[in-house]
């Protein structure tokens, strides 16, 4: 009887056990469904507010204000037409745009985005001709178009006062809706089991292998690369600052290479793949690019799919048959016409298998297969399979962006920095409700096993980089020896913040409010770049190739910095030494010395969206000697992370309140 009892309990006990794991599976289920399906509806949010707001602009602004901004090119000349290495329908388009009407930004216009032409009468409304097309290539005032249809270039070349637009992108939204919906519905495949994994279900798996040693890295770059090598699932290179992120990717791509015959690289945009691209063709890779490059160079575009494929020994006869067909095509209405259909197929099966040939020739040859996240859809890798997908700035892709990729691959290395730039997203109410919360930066929280941290910087000023060390990354990030000591004038403090509270620099709101700049703010900072550029003295600069970068939040003070240093007598000789870019544009990059605009000035305290911190650790980090921050500490350091800077600056730096000016002018000599 107390045997059987104990049987009974322990039936029980099992039952209890089995009940508890299946009802975790079943909530585990319940979660990453409704993480996947909330994806979906922010994404839709976002898709609803971006599209409204295009309809919106397309209607009520004006073609000028439009070629003002670099979302339209008009007036047009339409060049030749041909067809590509692809065999799509190309054509020439040239922008006849004079120098002084050139647009605020000129980077808006890229490979396969959307565009639609238009003509625009007398009047000065501009009316759709339904003509639309792709971007193949852009370069300066020289667009490529791959028309939808051969017939419309009939309509462009009788059109009159001619002009091309940014398209509504519908196709990259459908990309990753479909993307998500299929994670979702994935069952006892590999995506199912990635999905689950990098949600947090599921726990990640590692081989044991002893760890392999590379003395050119540091002891965190090794351990990166070693992070890379065991992993089975999923892996994290967490890259701060001037850590030499992209260096120590390009080395576990090439130790993986050592295992696996192809890999899949992406990124989430064209400049970081053409980055990371150029690193691994340096080191002997062979790179095949889908899509075209943003950097325009010949070396770039030696990469891409097209030109390797015009390059191919068949691609001779492959065109040759390719304009036979279409000179039987434009006989079809005067002669045999069942005897050419017959000739039609027939070249047209030669035509299918010499494409064929190549394609396969050219993935065959190639290590690397280069994309964006969403030109990891493109038809040329459909039913292509990988290993291993690496997607470098990862932190800076949407959720969805990401599956399309990682659905191509067996396991996936995130690199990048949840830490700096987030997402580009026009929806705030998305953004706040999660859609800028990134697949990398939820595996960083979920498995903390599969990240490692490149723990050295090599670019700042220790005293830089210090603050963003401590606010941002726990402390854990040093400066190597190298970077400790870094000056440009003997003496001087390596941060300055030029508090301009005492000044009656308020901030302004631009007509649509969509925007904020401050006029007086402009040209203090440029009127500080002088006094400083003049101390170290212009031919020390040019010998030395000491470079500068003006950094503002906001677009529009951006503008004025660039009329005002354009203006300026004394930094002529030195122009192309300065970069003057928004925080967005600076992502990626350094300069010697670096001055902030922050604009903000106002009695409320108000900063907008200054408090999205990870924009301003970005600021603060593309310095390497020197940096200086201007803005109005009285309305800023209302808010906890700018009055940490402020005193960090105090403490470590130099503040300078600048006082009201006696004779109009206010002085800058204090910089140093």
């Amino acid at each position: 009887m107390t045997l059987y009892r104990n049987e009974r309990t322990v039936s029980i006990t099992v039952f209890c056990v089995l009940l508890q794991k299946k009802d975790r599976e079943m909530k585990d289920k319940y979660n990453i469904t409704g993480n996947l399906q909330r994806q979906r509806e922010l994404l839709k949010m976002e898709y609803d507010f971006e599209k409204k707001a295009y309809e919106e602009k397309s209607k009520l602004t004006g073609i000028a204000w439009k070629v003002k901004k670099g979302i339209c090119w008009f007036p047009l000349t339409i060049g030749r037409t041909y067809y590509n290495a692809i065999n799509q329908f190309c054509v020439d388009v040239f922008r006849n745009t004079p120098n002084e009407e050139q647009p605020e930004e000129d980077n808006v216009f890229e490979y396969g985005k959307p565009v639609s032409f238009f003509t625009q009468s007398g009047l000065g409304d501009a009316k759709l001709n339904g003509v639309t097309g792709q971007i193949s290539y852009v370069e300066g005032d020289r667009m490529v178009v791959v028309l939808n249809r051969e017939e419309q270039i009939n309509v462009l070349r009788t059109a009159e006062n001619l002009g091309v637009q940014l398209y509504f992108d519908e196709t990259t939204y459908q990309l990753m809706f479909d993307a998500l919906r299929a994670v979702e519905n994935a069952k006892g495949d590999r995506i199912a089991e990635l999905r689950d994994i990098l949600l947090g279900t599921q726990p990640a798996t590692f081989r044991n292998n002893p760890p392999l040693r590379f003395p050119w890295l540091n002891t965190s770059q090794e351990a990166a690369v070693n992070k890379v090598l065991n992993a089975k699932d999923v892996a994290i290179v967490h890259g701060p600052p001037g850590t030499g992120k992209t260096t120590t990717l390009v080395e576990a791509i090439c130790e993986v290479l050592n295992r696996e015959n192809q890999i899949l690289v992406c990124a989430q945009s064209n400049m970081a793949v053409d980055w990371i691209s150029e690193q691994l063709n340096d080191r002997g890779v062979n790179v095949l690019r889908i899509g075209n490059p943003t950097r325009v160079t010949d070396k770039m575009l030696g990469f891409t799919y097209e030109r390797r494929f015009e390059a191919h020994p068949l691609y001779t006869e492959l065109w040759s048959v390719r304009q036979a067909m279409r000179q039987l095509r434009s006989q079809t209405k005067s002669g045999n016409r069942k005897a050419i259909h017959e000739k039609l197929n027939s070249l047209r099966d030669r035509c299918t298998n010499l494409e064929l040939s190549i394609r396969h020739d050219l993935f065959d040859q190639c290590r690397i297969v280069a994309s964006t996240l969403t030109g990891a859809a493109n038809r040329l890798l459909e039913g292509v399979r990988f290993q291993s997908v690496f997607i470098d700035e990862a932190a800076q892709a949407l959720e969805a962006a990401s599956w399309i990729a990682i659905r191509k691959a067996d396991r996936v290395i995130f690199a990048g920095d949840h830490c700096q730039l987030p997402p580009t997203i026009k929806c705030m109410e998305a953004a706040r409700a999660g859609l800028d919360v990134t697949l990398m930066e939820k595996v960083v929280k979920h498995r903390p096993d599969c990240v490692q941290l490149l723990d050295t910087q090599y670019r700042m000023h220790e005293s830089i980089a210090k603050f963003p060390s401590d606010w941002f990354y726990q402390g854990q990030l040093k400066s190597a020896p190298s970077a400790g000591f870094r000056n440009i004038l003997a003496y001087e403090a390596p941060m300055v913040w030029l508090d301009t509270s005492d000044l009656e620099y308020n901030e302004q709101a631009t007509a649509d409010l969509s925007g904020r700049y401050n006029n007086e703010e402009a040209k203090f900072i440029v009127k500080a770049l002088e006094d400083y550029t003049e101390e170290v003295g212009i031919k020390r600069i040019q010998d030395e190739r000491i470079d500068f970068g003006l950094i503002s939040p906001y677009k529009n003070q951006v503008q004025r910095l660039r009329q005002l240093v354009k203006q300026s007598a004394g930094l002529k000789p030195i122009k192309k030494s300065i970069t003057i870019n928004t925080i967005d544009g600076f992502q990626g990059q350094e300069r010697d010395v670096v001055l902030i605009s922050l604009v903000r000035s106002n009695e409320e305290g108000n900063i907008g969206f200054l408090r999205e911190l990870r924009r301003m650790n970005v600021a603060i980090t593309r310095a390497k000697m020197k940096l200086i921050i201007v803005g109005a500490a009285d309305t800023l350091t209302r808010h906890p992370f700018y009055k940490k800077l402020y005193g960090y600056v105090e403490q470590d730096g130099k503040v300078v309140r600048v006082p009201q000016p006696d004779n109009g002018v206010t002085q800058t000599e204090t910089v140093q």
